[in-house]
């Protein structure tokens, strides 16, 4: 299947799809809160505070925890309104996916018209916070995410391309950079390390997940490489982007913003995370447990990295006490403390499915 059979299909679907939401109720059904929070794809939000969180955490700052609390919380907002308008846009090819046919706007729960002014609203209100409350920079950067996400990935690279999830991947890895950027003001060569490393760890994740979907996306008329390149080729490809993102997981250790703690438990899951790979790519067809292991395992594996980056960080003392660009970030609290709360929260969700 080519990419352009894929996209006439795709339009075929598109079609119908528009004619019969047109034909129907902008208030389809009467919806509740928790279909708003269903659209904002609530796992994906939480992974994507996180590692914001831990590029703020790493920053040479001291963090007052109610202005932290702050950028934080309108950086789940900028993630949430992004996940709101990727449905929003995707809604016709949800309706086709049995993974994604249960959410709210293929259900009928929320209207496209509803999902999308929900985004924009929740999208502008948090780049507007985030921008008053620490500064332009990381406003912007909040505003680039969602644009990256919404527009590039969602509805240009997706239904376009094979190389859609690796060029798309960089929303998904602006978070840290944000994070450090809200307690700094600037961009700087510890979140870049970060940034690389999930812009690396995506493709591997979401082409395992796409093996075992590849019916639902050739139905959908989304080339995703395994749909138009073959299951040989994505288990190639898988094999390669493990081996670049593993590498890549050891520089901070490498640039001296963690310690040997990091480095070994980065080695470990590493290791786990390449042999995964190997035996997805030396697997055969009919059997689907490989590649549903290491869809599962990516996730701890991410998870575990910056877990183990928070609470084994190496921060000058010197420069954990300057203060930040514009000195809204700036408190009594630094980020050393803020692990302990952190755990308790984080391992209160499930991330299986992003």
């Amino acid at each position: 299947m080519n990419v352009k059979s894929v996209a006439g299909q795709l339009g075929e679907r598109r079609a119908r799809f528009a004619l019969s939401s047109e034909s129907a109720d902008p208030l389809i059904d009467r919806w509740s809160a928790s279909d708003f929070v269903a659209l904002t794809k609530p796992r994906v939000m939480i992974l994507s505070v996180f590692t914001a969180l831990v590029g703020l955490s790493i920053a040479p700052v001291q963090l007052d925890p109610v202005a932290t609390f702050i950028a934080l919380l309108a950086i789940a907002g900028g993630a949430a309104a992004a996940g709101a308008l990727n449905m929003w846009y995707d809604a016709d090819i949800d309706a086709i996916m049995s993974r994604t046919a249960m959410r709210p706007i293929p259900r009928g729960k929320i209207s496209r018209f509803e999902a999308l002014i929900f985004g924009l609203v929740l999208g502008g209100f948090a780049i507007l916070v985030l921008a008053l409350t620490t500064n332009l920079t990381t406003g912007a950067l909040l505003a680039c995410a969602i644009f990256c996400y919404v527009v590039v990935y969602t509805a240009w690279l997706k239904r376009t391309t094979r190389q859609n999830i690796v060029i798309g991947g960089a929303a998904g890895a602006l978070p840290p950079v944000i994070g450090w950027a809200a307690g700094t003001g600037e961009v700087g060569l510890e979140p870049l390390a970060l940034f690389l490393i999930i812009f690396l760890w995506t493709p591997p994740h979401f082409w395992a997940l796409a093996l075992n979907r590849t019916g639902d996306y050739a139905r959908a008329g989304v080339p995703m490489l395994p749909v138009v390149s073959g299951r040989a080729a994505t288990t190639r490809q898988i094999l390669i982007y493990s081996c670049l993102s593993v590498s890549a997981s050891e520089l901070p250790w490498v640039l001296g913003f963690s310690g040997i703690v990091y480095a070994v438990i980065a080695a470990i899951c590493g290791a786990v995370f390449l042999l995964l790979a190997a035996k997805l790519h030396w697997s055969t067809a009919a059997d689907r447990r490989p590649a549903q292991q290491l869809f599962l395992f990516s996730i701890f594996y991410l998870f575990v990295l910056f877990a183990a980056l928070l609470l084994d960080h190496r921060g000058d003392a010197s420069l954990s006490a300057r203060p930040s660009h514009n000195g809204r970030i700036v408190g009594s609290v630094h980020a050393g403390l803020l692990p302990d709360a952190l755990r308790s929260v984080c391992f209160t969700f499930n991330f299986g499915e992003v």
